[in-house]
Protein backbone atom coordinates (compact mmCIF):
# COMPACT_ATOMS: atom_id res chain seq x y z
CA UNK A 1 0.00 0.00 0.00
CA UNK A 2 1.33 3.88 -0.86
CA UNK A 3 2.39 5.77 1.86
CA UNK A 4 -0.36 8.45 2.97
CA UNK A 5 1.86 10.79 2.78
CA UNK A 6 2.08 10.74 -0.85
CA UNK A 7 -1.69 12.13 -1.02
CA UNK A 8 -0.62 15.61 -0.59
CA UNK A 9 1.93 15.39 -3.59
CA UNK A 10 -0.50 13.54 -5.66
CA UNK A 11 -3.51 16.26 -4.76
CA UNK A 12 -1.04 19.06 -5.66
CA UNK A 13 -0.17 17.90 -8.88
CA UNK A 14 -4.21 17.57 -9.32
CA UNK A 15 -4.02 20.90 -8.96
CA UNK A 16 -1.25 22.45 -10.68
CA UNK A 17 -2.86 20.49 -14.15
CA UNK A 18 -6.04 21.75 -13.48
CA UNK A 19 -4.70 25.53 -13.23
CA UNK A 20 -2.32 24.80 -16.18
CA UNK A 21 -5.19 23.29 -18.21
CA UNK A 22 -7.42 25.57 -17.43
CA UNK A 23 -5.61 28.84 -17.27
CA UNK A 24 -6.78 29.89 -20.99
CA UNK A 25 -10.24 29.22 -20.80
CA UNK A 26 -10.05 31.21 -17.62
CA UNK A 27 -8.26 33.97 -19.64
CA UNK A 28 -11.48 34.08 -21.90
CA UNK A 29 -13.18 35.27 -19.20
CA UNK A 30 -10.42 37.92 -18.24
CA UNK A 31 -9.95 35.57 -14.86
CA UNK A 32 -7.12 32.95 -14.02
CA UNK A 33 -7.93 29.79 -11.86
CA UNK A 34 -7.60 31.68 -8.76
CA UNK A 35 -10.07 34.21 -9.30
CA UNK A 36 -12.47 32.00 -10.77
CA UNK A 37 -12.41 30.24 -7.13
CA UNK A 38 -12.75 33.38 -5.61
CA UNK A 39 -15.80 34.02 -7.90
CA UNK A 40 -17.19 30.81 -7.33
CA UNK A 41 -16.68 31.05 -3.27
CA UNK A 42 -18.58 34.37 -3.40
CA UNK A 43 -21.80 33.20 -5.68
CA UNK A 44 -21.63 30.34 -3.18
CA UNK A 45 -21.81 32.89 0.25
CA UNK A 46 -23.22 36.16 -1.01
CA UNK A 47 -21.99 38.74 1.67
CA UNK A 48 -19.11 37.01 2.54
CA UNK A 49 -15.95 39.23 3.11
CA UNK A 50 -12.42 38.92 1.97
CA UNK A 51 -10.86 37.20 5.01
CA UNK A 52 -13.98 34.83 5.10
CA UNK A 53 -12.71 34.35 0.93
CA UNK A 54 -9.24 33.53 2.20
CA UNK A 55 -10.25 31.46 4.83
CA UNK A 56 -12.45 29.80 3.07
CA UNK A 57 -9.90 29.13 -0.04
CA UNK A 58 -6.72 28.78 2.25
CA UNK A 59 -5.24 31.76 0.15
CA UNK A 60 -3.10 34.70 0.78
CA UNK A 61 -5.57 37.42 1.90
CA UNK A 62 -3.03 39.78 -0.12
CA UNK A 63 -3.87 37.39 -2.76
CA UNK A 64 -7.53 37.59 -2.15
CA UNK A 65 -7.35 41.53 -2.26
CA UNK A 66 -6.03 41.31 -5.74
CA UNK A 67 -8.26 38.99 -7.11
CA UNK A 68 -11.29 40.89 -5.29
CA UNK A 69 -10.01 43.66 -6.64
CA UNK A 70 -9.73 42.22 -10.34
CA UNK A 71 -13.43 40.76 -10.41
CA UNK A 72 -14.61 44.38 -9.41
CA UNK A 73 -12.90 45.98 -12.32
CA UNK A 74 -14.52 43.22 -14.54
CA UNK A 75 -17.85 44.37 -12.93
CA UNK A 76 -18.17 40.42 -11.68
CA UNK A 77 -18.74 41.65 -8.04
CA UNK A 78 -19.35 44.95 -5.91
CA UNK A 79 -18.54 45.61 -2.48
CA UNK A 80 -20.87 46.93 0.11
CA UNK A 81 -19.94 48.32 4.06
CA UNK A 82 -19.91 45.93 6.58
CA UNK A 83 -19.45 45.27 10.05
CA UNK A 84 -16.31 47.44 11.01
CA UNK A 85 -13.65 47.76 8.23
CA UNK A 86 -15.51 44.71 6.29
CA UNK A 87 -16.38 44.71 2.77
CA UNK A 88 -19.32 42.22 2.05
CA UNK A 89 -18.69 40.90 -1.38
CA UNK A 90 -21.64 39.75 -3.57
CA UNK A 91 -21.59 39.40 -7.56
CA UNK A 92 -23.76 41.26 -10.12
CA UNK A 93 -25.70 40.39 -12.38
CA UNK A 94 -22.40 39.70 -15.17
CA UNK A 95 -20.23 38.39 -12.54
CA UNK A 96 -23.32 35.47 -12.20
CA UNK A 97 -23.33 35.03 -15.72
CA UNK A 98 -19.83 34.22 -15.62
CA UNK A 99 -20.08 31.71 -12.96
CA UNK A 100 -22.38 29.08 -15.10
CA UNK A 101 -18.68 29.49 -17.98
CA UNK A 102 -16.64 28.76 -14.81
CA UNK A 103 -18.61 25.69 -13.35
CA UNK A 104 -18.84 24.89 -16.80
CA UNK A 105 -14.86 24.92 -16.98
CA UNK A 106 -13.94 22.85 -13.89
CA UNK A 107 -16.43 20.03 -14.71
CA UNK A 108 -15.28 19.30 -17.70
CA UNK A 109 -12.01 19.14 -16.53
CA UNK A 110 -12.86 17.03 -13.75
CA UNK A 111 -15.27 14.90 -15.86
CA UNK A 112 -12.19 13.95 -18.87
CA UNK A 113 -10.13 13.22 -15.67
CA UNK A 114 -12.76 10.70 -14.12
CA UNK A 115 -13.50 9.56 -17.32
CA UNK A 116 -10.15 8.57 -18.42
CA UNK A 117 -9.09 6.99 -14.77
CA UNK A 118 -12.76 5.11 -14.57
CA UNK A 119 -13.45 7.27 -11.61
CA UNK A 120 -16.84 8.07 -11.27
CA UNK A 121 -19.12 10.85 -8.58
CA UNK A 122 -19.70 8.43 -6.49
CA UNK A 123 -16.55 7.13 -5.53
CA UNK A 124 -16.04 6.89 -1.70
CA UNK A 125 -12.70 9.16 -2.60
CA UNK A 126 -15.27 12.28 -2.90
CA UNK A 127 -16.71 12.33 0.10
CA UNK A 128 -13.07 11.33 2.17
CA UNK A 129 -11.60 14.39 0.31
CA UNK A 130 -14.53 16.53 1.26
CA UNK A 131 -14.29 15.59 4.52
CA UNK A 132 -10.63 16.28 5.23
CA UNK A 133 -11.19 19.74 3.58
CA UNK A 134 -14.17 20.78 5.97
CA UNK A 135 -11.79 20.22 8.34
CA UNK A 136 -9.52 21.90 7.41
CA UNK A 137 -11.68 25.27 6.57
CA UNK A 138 -13.61 25.27 9.39
CA UNK A 139 -11.03 25.48 12.17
Amino acid sequence: MKDLGYLAQDISILHRKYYKDTREAFAELGLNPTAACVLLTIHEQPGINQNQVAKSLVIDKGLTTREVNKLQNLTYLTKTAGAGKAQLLSLTATGETVVDQVQTIRRSWWQARFDETGIDAQSPLIPAIEAAVASIVEK
